[in-house]
């Protein structure tokens, strides 16, 4: 499972879709793992404005993973004034792209489920007293 998705996903929690805390969901016992792939900063750009940033400085930190500015870059901190990518640019690109959970749990801050990461799939499904 990719950091980047992340930070899309909330608790399924009936309960919990009203509750601030239920994202960004909290990896515990994670085992990370890389995969590197090429980069694409059309995309990385892109995607940008879609990110939660506080979120995703959350979840590296909680990592441990690269340390992220304050506030979501702008174009001229991604691409230098040579066209050449920044290292902004590069340790977005490992974080959000490279890097991803092979195992763990997911944790909700507001209700405290956690979810099964096994094999980079993370197991959403609820028992029937939770939905």
């Amino acid at each position: 499972m990719k950091l980047l998705t992340l930070n899309f996903l909330t608790c399924a929690i009936k309960t919990c879709k009203s509750n601030p805390a239920s994202f960004p969901l909290h990896p515990k016992d994670a085992e990370l793992e890389q995969i590197e792939i090429d980069m694409n900063p059309i995309f990385i750009r892109n995607i940008l404005p879609r990110l939660d940033w506080v979120a995703l400085k959350t979840l590296s930190s909680e990592l441990g993973l690269a340390s992220l500015p304050e506030d979501v870059p702008t174009e001229e901190e991604l691409m230098g004034e040579d066209g050449e990518a920044t290292q902004t640019l590069k340790d977005l690109h490992v974080l959000l792209m490279e890097t991803g959970i092979a195992s763990g749990r997911l944790c909700c801050g507001a209700c405290g489920h956690e979810y099964a990461v096994k094999e980079g799939i993370a197991n959403f499904l609820l028992p029937s007293h939770l939905v």
